[in-house]
């Protein structure tokens, strides 16, 4: 029989230890999905998803039932995702990238993958989303993820968030404004 997590929860904190690992299979590859599209790549996310778990069993008292126990994680895995990229920004701004000399290529060999063209349109592109999304203030772009990534209600951003449900609505809307403006130049014709 399938317990809520409500009732999970309830058993955690009744001393029932095994009853978070129930939680944990339920809610990993959410937390997962939202550290990766925050970090953007797969060793990061791994290492939030272990964190957001750890941190929300040490602070389990502190969950309220305000809100559904998914949004709450999903709140811890955002925080613990900007934590480590802005650490990580700042171990890498004196970092230099390796040169690659011509003889170091590899040999590219014809194949059914997308065209150079076609990766290197897919790289811009996702460059541009990148870009787009660190002009994002913290609370945009967790609401941006949670709404448009996630598909949460104004609702769990707005408890996710700790902010009411009007300002949580216009953390959404600045950030698909911002977005929008970013974006923009890639959708217009090529003239």
């Amino acid at each position: 029989m399938a317990t809520s997590d409500e009732a999970a929860v309830k058993q955690v904190l009744g001393g029932d230890r095994d009853a978070f690992r129930v939680l944990v299979e339920r809610h990993s590859r959410q937390v997962f999905s939202v550290a990766f599209r925050i970090t953007g790549n797969e060793p990061d996310a791994e290492e939030i998803v272990q964190e957001t778990f750890l941190r929300a069993y040490r602070k389990l008292e502190s969950f309220k039932f305000n809100s559904a126990f998914s949004t709450w994680l999903q709140s811890i895995a955002a925080n613990c995702s900007y934590t480590l990229v802005e650490q990580r920004g700042r171990h890498q701004k004196g970092r230099v990238e390796p040169k690659i000399d011509e003889d170091d290529k590899p040999i590219e060999l014809p194949s059914g993958a997308p065209s150079p063209e076609q990766l290197v349109l897919s790289s811009e592109v996702r460059g541009k989303v990148a870009q787009a999304m660190e002009s994002l203030t913290s609370a945009e772009k967790t609401a941006f993820v949670m709404r448009h990534f996630e598909g949460n209600s104004i609702e769990e951003i707005s408890a996710a968030l700790g902010i009411a449900t009007t300002a949580a609505k216009n953390c959404v809307y600045r950030a698909v404004q911002k977005m929008r403006f970013a974006l923009e130049p890639m959708a217009r014709p090529a003239r």
